[in-house]
Order: C-alpha cells, then structure tokens, then sequence
C-alpha cells in the first residue's frame, strides 16, 4: 500500500512539473486630459445650412488611442477576425478615430442624403470604394498594421483615422479620457498616446508578477 502511493505521489509531482506555468496577468488603467481643442475643418454650406453655427470642434476629437509600443509574447495566439463600423452622417465621420487589430474588416455606411466616396492614399491601406447613395455600405479589410488617414472624395472636410494594431493591446480613451488595457502578461513596456496624426506621450510601466492594476495619467497639451 505504501509503494502504491508513493507512485502516486511521484506522478501527480511529474504532472505539476510538467503543467505549463500559470502567470497573473495585470490591467493598466489611467486618464488622457487632452488640453487643445481640434478645431473642426472648414464646411461647404447647403441651403439647409444657411444661418446654423459651425461646430467649434470635431466630434470625438478629444479621443486618444493608448497602447504598448511592442507586444508581449503569445500576444498573437488569441487574435481572431473582428469586425467594425464608421458611420457616415451629417458629413462626418462617426466615430472619428477607430482601432482595430489587422485582419479587421470595417464598414463604412452611408446614412446621409448625398453621395460618399471614401479612400485613403495611406501607406498601410490605400483604397477608393467610389461613390455610393444614402442606406448602402462598402467595407475595407485593414491587414496591415499602421495608421490610416480616411477622407470623401466629395466633401473635402471629412476626415478620420483607422489605426491598425497587430496586437490587442490597445485602447481608445473614453469621452472623458479614460481607458483601460485588459490581460497584460507582467513585465516592463512602453505605453504611448496618439492623438490626432502624432504620437503625444510615452511612458514605462512595469506591471508586477503577481499581475493587479497599474495607474498611469497622460496629459496632451
């Protein structure tokens, strides 16, 4: 009886030894306080807009995107084909800044009453969907990782930007600034801001061993 279980205890001390090791994962969190407004491209007028103030500035244009500089190992073993959407209403394109993992495939529907044509002449994505009506959508495959600058070919103020991730460590700040980036392995990175075409900020974190929370603020002046 006592051999019988000394094997068994010699097995179950094989099996932990060989059980992959189980490491806590951490989360960053923090604020961007974004001090400049971005002021809204100037607008062609309708007749239906004749005497309505112009926007002060563009929407969402107080949104950053924060994400680590390099990617922790396995970072790729999870990413799966996602698919998003940027709105176009009110001349404008909805949300104005977007990120995505590559592989993503993005939607760009049309819900105003005139005509859109969206492209980008952007290293990462060059693309022209030409010219389509009210209540028809066309969608681009982002597979390359970078930033994409999105234009109309018909109304010269609408801009927007895809940035393209090739890890899903990113985020996008809240309307009043916060984010959060879930699932970080522990070790020391590199965490950057962007806003609005430039990369504003960068600061090292260190998330522990034993994982937990990490606060980080940012200020864009």
């Amino acid at each position: 009886m006592r051999a019988l279980i000394c094997v068994v205890l010699l097995t179950v001390t094989a099996a932990a030894a060989q059980a992959p090791e189980v490491r806590a994962l951490g989360a960053l969190r923090g604020r961007v306080d974004i001090r400049r407004i971005v002021p809204a491209p100037e607008r062609r007028p309708g007749v239906s807009d004749l005497g309505t103030p112009a926007p002060r500035e563009l929407p969402d244009s107080r949104r950053a995107v924060v994400y680590l500089e390099s990617a922790p190992s396995g970072a790729f073993e999870d990413l799966e084909p996602a698919r998003m959407r940027m709105d176009q209403r009110n001349e404008t394109f909805i949300p104005h800044v977007l990120a995505v993992t590559a592989g993503t495939l993005v939607d760009f529907p049309n819900n105003d009453s005139t005509y859109h044509n969206v492209f980008s002449l952007s290293r990462a994505k060059r693309f022209d969907l030409g010219r389509y009506a009210r209540g028809r959508s066309k969608a681009v495959r982002f597979d390359r990782p970078g930033i994409v600058r999105v234009f109309c070919d018909i109304h010269s103020h609408m801009s927007a930007f895809v940035l393209v991730f090739s890890h899903p460590y990113y985020s996008t700040t809240e309307a009043d600034g916060r984010f959060r980036i879930d699932n970080v392995p522990p070790g020391s990175y590199t965490v950057t801001v962007w806003h609005e075409g430039q990369t504003r900020d960068s600061r090292t974190v260190v998330v522990p061993p034993q994982g937990g929370l990490v606060e980080q603020d940012f200020v864009v002046p």
